[in-house]
This record gives structure tokens, sequence and C-alpha cells, in this order.
């Protein structure tokens, strides 16, 4: 059996019974459930939200997108042999220890399947809140530059490029346009400051001011979580992209949760440790796919430019990339995963199949 059959590359076209169109992003698909399967799922499964809650199937696929194109390689693997389930192994891991460590819960409710989570529909915070311990990518890119102002945050001048920061650093961002916001432009993903986000709380769908007090804990606490982690096995927690949401529970309690995923290598830049003592940056994370295609290609302006879209895109779409490269970060992932999880990751022979035949059995949502 081929390894391209391994790979769940398309994972919005499954017959799950949904009476609204399938949400399919970069990696993951979504699938809302009916109001009458959602309910029946809480009363069966015992979930722990209040009975009139919205569910979703969330699938994960093995897509790999960087430089906001999808690639794929040589023999029709259009994506990375297990990478879906190492991003969701890891997602698990932390989020139960959040979870056990008395920090907050998240979105998830159940794991079907290891390519599969049922999650409960959360009000999202419009903040994509970047958490940095280290000076590297794009904000010594600015550095480099001269700028000493991050997220109104005044950084110190003689730091050197990948050094560890003074203290955890949280530069948030907009997620998705928001609109009316005084001084905050009207484009996803923009920088903002701690005063934009308490001067229009709301706007960011923040409940209180306290709870803007909140998700910074949770933010810096559930760092610290991964990164303690993390050092045990002698791997460093660079940076990482944290999402917040509100939920209601069984008892009627509206409360703040972790969403999307977390300390992932889709999310996070996590360093060997062993290698950044000599000196050296060993990536385990998807990073080191970056710097491959920023290698592979004569040209890689073509992928660092935002005015050369079509020609990135053109890229992505007309070269399959050597089986070599999508392997490489296959090991980097699984390997990763495997570290923190402790557990193997093993592959599906039919990922699409299994997903299929544990919905349709053990809860019923195959139409």
């Amino acid at each position: 059996m081929s390894l391209a059959t391994k790979v769940l590359a398309v994972n919005n076209d499954l017959p799950i019974r949904t009476e609204q169109p399938v949400h399919s992003g970069k990696v993951r698909s979504v699938y809302w459930l009916s109001a009458a399967d959602s309910r029946r799922l809480i009363e069966e499964k015992g979930y722990d939200v209040a009975a009139d809650s919205e569910l979703a199937v969330m699938v994960i696929s093995d897509r790999i997108s960087a430089f906001e194109c999808i690639w794929h390689g040589e023999g029709g693997m259009n994506g990375v042999p297990g990478k879906g389930a190492a991003l969701n192994a890891i997602s698990n891991h932390w989020f139960k220890l959040f979870r056990e460590q008395g920090l907050a819960d998240s979105h998830i409710l159940d794991i079907p399947h290891p390519l599969v989570w049922i999650v409960q529909k959360a009000k999202p915070v419009m903040i994509e809140a970047i958490a940095r311990q280290y000076i590297t990518g794009s904000m010594w890119r600015s550095y480099a530059k001269g700028e000493r102002e991050f997220c109104g945050i005044a950084i110190a001048d003689n730091l050197e490029k990948d050094q560890k920061l003074p203290e955890l650093l949280i530069t948030p961002s907009t997620k998705g346009i928001l609109s009316g916001i005084p001084g905050v432009p009207e484009v996803d993903d923009v920088n903002i400051t701690r005063d934009d986000i308490t001067n229009n709380s709301e706007a960011f769908n923040f409940r209180s001011l306290d709870d803007i007090d909140n998700y910074e804990k949770l933010l810096s606490e559930g760092f610290d979580v991964i990164s303690d982690a993390l050092e045990k096995l002698d791997q460093i927690f660079v940076d990482t992209k944290f999402e917040f949401g509100y939920v209601t529970d069984k008892s009627g309690q509206e409360k703040l949760i972790y969403m999307d995923e977390v300390g992932t290598p889709d999310s996070s830049r996590i360093w060997d440790g062993a290698a950044y003592r000599d000196g050296k940056i060993v990536e385990n994370s998807k990073e080191g796919f970056r710097q491959e295609l920023l290698n592979h290609f004569p040209d890689p302006d073509i992928l660092l430019n935002k005015n050369r879209m079509d020609e990135r895109n053109a890229l992505a779409k007309d070269n399959a990339l050597p089986e070599s490269i999508l392997m490489s970060v296959s090991e980097t992932y699984t390997g990763i995963a495997e570290k923190i999880t402790g557990e193997k990751i093993v592959l599906s022979d039919n990922p699409k199949e299994e997903i299929i035949a544990i919905l349709r059995d053990q809860y019923g949502l195959i139409a």
C-alpha cells in the first residue's frame, strides 16, 4: 500500500449528516450537526454542556500549508503522512494537562478517532494571542530594522537573534477583520495593543474587563505548562499562538476556554535544546518546512513577497515536492508528537473509511 493512500488530504467530503455547508479551512473541516443530533449526543454521551448547545464534528487533514499556500508531493502525496494525527495528539495532550492543572477547559468534548474531534460551538474572542519567549522570525526581522516597540511594549536594545527575552512577551493580533476600532486597520491579523483591547473589549467579544486579565493569565500559565513540560524533554518552547472563546456548561455557567489547537508544530516554534546550546537552531516545527521551501526554489522572494501571490499560488499548484521533503516533515511532526505524548503515532491504512465506520456505528452521524 502506497504512502499516498495513508494520507487524508480531502476532509470536506465525508457523508456526515449536517444541515449547513461544511466549513473547510487550511487544515481542518467542520461539520455542524443538526439540533436534533446535537441534543441526542449530549444526552447519550453525557457531555458537560447546555442541552441546546451546538456541536460539530471537526476532521483534521494531513494537508500542509506554508506561505499561505497548500503544498503537495510526488506520487500523488497530497499531504504529510501522520501530520493530522500528530497535531491532534499534541493538542489533546496539552488541553488535558491544562484541565488537570485547573487552568481552563477546551472546546473538545470527545475524540472518536485520531483525526476527529467532537467540539462545542464557542463564541470566539477575536484575538490571535501570540506569546514569545525568544526573539526570532518576523519579530527579529522587524527588530533588526530598528523597531523597538511591539504591540505597545518597548523592547530593550542590544538583543541578539534567537536570544531568550527577559520575560514572556504577549503580542496579540486581530482574528478576522474587525471594524469600528479606533486606530486598528480593518484587515485580518493586524497587531494590536493591550489598550486597544481594554478600550474596545466588546468588539473583541470579551464579556467583561476582568476577562481580559483572565485571558492573559490563561495564556501565560498555559505557555508555562507547555514550556516546563518541553524543557524536561530538552526541547525549547520558543513561541506559540493561543485562541480563546466562550461556551456554556450543563449548569448554564458561561466560561472562557482554550480553543483551536495549542502547542503544536503548526502553531508554535519548538527548538531542540542540545542543538541550541551548541549555537545551532534545529526546528521541531513547521518553520523547518518553510526553510526547506525557501532553499528548494531558486527565487525565494516569491514565497516572501506578498505582492507576488499569483506567482506563489502557481508555484504551489504546479510543483510536486520531492517525497523526501514531505517525509522529513512527517518525521518531525510524528517524532515531536511521540516525544510529548509518549505514545506511537499509528498511520491508518484508510483513514476516511475508518472515520466513517466509527461515526456511523458509535455516533449515528453518517447520512
